[in-house]
């Protein structure tokens, strides 16, 4: 079976919104204000996309990424890995044809059958409403999770407000930085 990791950079009090500047939320870019830039920090971004052989988003976060990321070097290497979508709206004629190979998902069980298949890790990027939904219906093994010194109040929250039983996690890595970042990364034990 894959294993599903979600990455975020989340603010302490949970928040996903807008971290690079997207319009429309008040706090919006959010992870680069006020905040020294250490490239130390932001390490296992780069190990994500060497790590990950497929990348998971929601419809939203699909539409944001994909007019930018294909032509950007800094994503290089998600340019040719396979691209799955979920997405009761989208059809084939709404995906952008210079990013690789990418498949419309229509529901979770179609990622549970997508997690079956043979393959590496499958990473997710944004789509909070998607990552609620995954973690809600356990779906996701491993978060990933760069973790601001901010409390940004109203925002799209990483994980839903469902009334569930208990998911415990296991740290597995973990460092602070000067500028006040944490990474976490948590595999989620079952």
């Amino acid at each position: 079976m894959r294993t599903l990791i979600s990455t975020a950079f989340i603010s302490l009090d949970g928040v996903v919104e807008a971290p690079g500047g997207e319009p429309g939320y008040r706090n919006a870019g959010w992870t680069f204000k006020d905040i020294e830039f250490l490239p130390e920090a932001f390490e296992i971004k780069g190990r994500e996309q060497t790590e990950a052989t497929a990348m998971l988003l929601g419809r939203t976060s699909y539409e944001a990424f994909s007019p930018v990321w294909p032509d950007m070097e800094d994503f290089a290497d998600y340019k040719v890995m396979p691209k799955y979508v979920v997405s009761t709206t989208l059809t084939e004629h709404d995906l952008v044809s210079n990013w690789g190979e990418t498949t419309i998902l229509r529901s979770l069980d179609d990622v549970t059958a997508l997690k079956e298949t043979e393959g590496g890790p499958i990473i997710v990027h944004g789509s909070a409403t998607l990552n609620q939904a995954l973690s809600d219906a356990g779906l996701i093994d491993r978060y990933h999770l760069l973790v601001f010194p901010l409390l940004l109040g109203a925002g799209k929250r990483l994980f839903s407000a469902a009334d569930k039983d208990t998911q415990k996690l296991k740290l597995v890595e973990h460092e602070a930085y000067a500028n006040g970042l944490q990474k976490n990364v948590f595999d989620v034990v079952r």
